[in-house]
């Protein structure tokens, strides 16, 4: 492969940042072999920190690539100016207003010569639909994780606004039942559910994650079983009128929580085609390649970008 055709990426989370080398080939994109770094991030340190973890992960590979970055991270993040906008938000607060495309930049120096940024969700959904084969023309993605995050495709490009489309194509901005979807699928809230369906922590005991919740629900657990029976279900109860509104031909779902598929799956098709039974023909897919769709997807809008 050449320089040319090997992009630079970084795709940047909650816990972690993981650089790679993504190569285009004339049948499709694959990530470098050997390339890939992964550093743990957190999300509450200063901006020098995070700054600093993000660079020394970037400069792991090298400066055999087109120096053209693709950065995905989560927002609120204005992505045309490199700017954070993370207020009361519990993630990256010390980058609000932080611009983070100039001391990025500063810090790759020769290595950079230019930054595109882009949500971590719709990285995720253009990669999706660059690895699958055939690809549906109408696609949403959703990843569980921290949050709820989701990318609205027609063609494999984000959609933001239009019929059926979510404000800003987020589905964290959705309204579901007098609240914030984020209150009721989401890491922090199905822990909270938990703990509160259990009467409340004891002291000094360790409040269970969201796996460890899917484990004790296999275990025959009744309360975790409702817990996530009811924030699953409501997922696709929430999504159900957006996905039939779009038109969409697949529903891809990703992040962390997707490792309990035996889980995730039932409940959400239960939320779908109780609002909508239409729904009940709906592919639904667990994504396999999460971390190389996120980095193939944000290579693959650098490209975009840089013929547009």
């Amino acid at each position: 492969m050449t320089i040319e055709s090997t992009t630079p990426v970084l795709e940047i989370g909650g816990t972690h940042v993981t650089a790679a080398l993504v190569q285009q080939h004339d049948d499709g994109w694959t990530v470098q072999d050997g390339s890939l770094t992964r550093l743990p991030l957190d999300a509450h340190a200063s901006a020098e920190v995070l700054l600093g973890t993000m660079a020394r992960a970037a400069h792991s590979l090298g400066s055999a690539h087109n120096t053209r970055w693709g950065v995905a991270l989560p927002g609120p993040f204005d992505y045309d100016h490199g700017i954070g906008r993370y207020q009361n938000v519990g993630k990256f607060e010390t980058l609000n207003g932080f611009n983070v495309k100039e001391d990025l930049s500063a810090r790759l120096g020769p290595l950079a010569s230019t930054l595109t940024f882009l949500n971590d969700a719709d990285a995720f959904g253009i990669g999706e639909h660059a690895l699958r084969t055939p690809a549906s023309a109408r696609l949403v993605c959703i990843t569980l994780g921290t949050g709820v995050g989701s990318a609205f495709l027609i063609d494999g490009v984000p959609a933001k606004t239009g019929p059926g489309v979510p404000p800003d194509g987020c589905c964290h901005l959705i309204e579901f039942r007098g609240q914030a979807l984020e209150d009721t699928v989401s890491r922090r809230a199905i822990r909270r559910q938990y703990m509160e369906a259990r009467g409340g922590s004891e002291a000094g005991s360790p409040e269970q994650d969201v796996h460890e919740i899917a484990e004790l629900c296999r275990q025959g657990d009744e309360v975790a079983a409702h817990v996530l029976d009811s924030a699953f279900t409501s997922l696709g109860e929430a999504i159900a009128p957006y996905l039939h509104c779009f038109g969409a031909e697949s529903l891809i779902i990703g992040g962390s929580m997707a490792g309990s598929w035996d889980l995730v799956l039932p409940a959400v098709r239960d939320g779908l085609t109780g609002e909508e039974p239409s729904l009940a023909r709906l592919p639904i897919v667990r994504s396999d390649r999460f971390e190389e769709a996120c980095l193939i997807g944000a290579a693959q809008w650098v490209q975009r970008q840089g013929n547009s």
